[in-house]
């Protein structure tokens, strides 16, 4: 396969990109700077220099074509202010799915966050984060185009993997370590019957590939 990862150099991207990278997979990561290509060639991914903030959907699409799965794994980041959790956490990621659907990638993961809601109030710069998510989600789940699937990670954390979580619509609040969301993705992107569904994730006892196996099976 050959996956494409909107924010390639985001902690979650590198991982994810290593993973596949290792298993034989073409992977490429859209990055902002230049400066950042160096590290997403070490984990054997491509680098593609491409700011979603002021891209264009025909850009994106450039980028995606030939894809056969994408992934938003973007994000404003810790420091920022409400205007790139707009412009990052919701707008260019409505970008990314339109950019997919116009490159015929129908494989579509779109990592979130828990508690991701379009009616989330308050004005905290977390408020209006929770917020954008809850947005992108909802263009993303209108776009019939895409076999989707939401990922919902809780706290995430630098803890080492366990590869044992707790995967399903529902779980509650909790940590988890992002190698474990990394490895979370690897297995979604391997499971078709994951489309359609929003899943939330946290630390639990269950390995990934049977927490995965089972949310596909209903």
């Amino acid at each position: 396969m050959r996956i494409v990862i909107a924010g390639g150099h985001g902690q979650i991207a590198l991982r994810l990109e290593r993973l596949l990278a290792t298993r034989g997979h073409g992977v490429a990561g859209i990055i902002r700077k230049p400066e950042q290509a160096e590290d997403l060639r070490a984990v054997g991914a491509e680098p593609v220099v491409l700011d979603l903030e002021s891209a264009s959907v025909g850009d994106v699409a450039a980028v995606l074509e030939g894809a056969d799965a994408a992934v938003f794994a973007a994000g404003a980041g810790p420091g920022s202010g409400t205007a790139r959790k707009e412009t990052v956490d919701r707008d260019a990621a409505v970008l990314f799915a339109d950019a997919a659907e116009r490159a015929g990638v129908r494989r579509h993961l779109l990592v979130s966050s828990t508690g991701a809601d379009p009616d989330h109030p308050g004005d905290d710069v977390f408020d209006v984060y929770l917020r954008a998510k809850g947005e992108a989600e909802v263009h993303v789940r209108s776009t019939s185009a895409l076999d989707w699937t939401i990922l919902r990670p809780g706290m995430l954390t630098n803890d080492p993997g366990t590869g044992l979580v707790l995967l399903a619509e529902s779980t509650g609040r909790g940590p988890v370590p992002r190698d474990d969301v990394a490895a979370v993705l690897l297995e979604l992107l391997n499971t078709p019957g994951t489309a359609g569904l929003t899943l939330n994730l946290i630390s639990g006892s269950v390995p990934v590939a049977e927490a995965v196996k089972a949310v596909a099976a209903g």
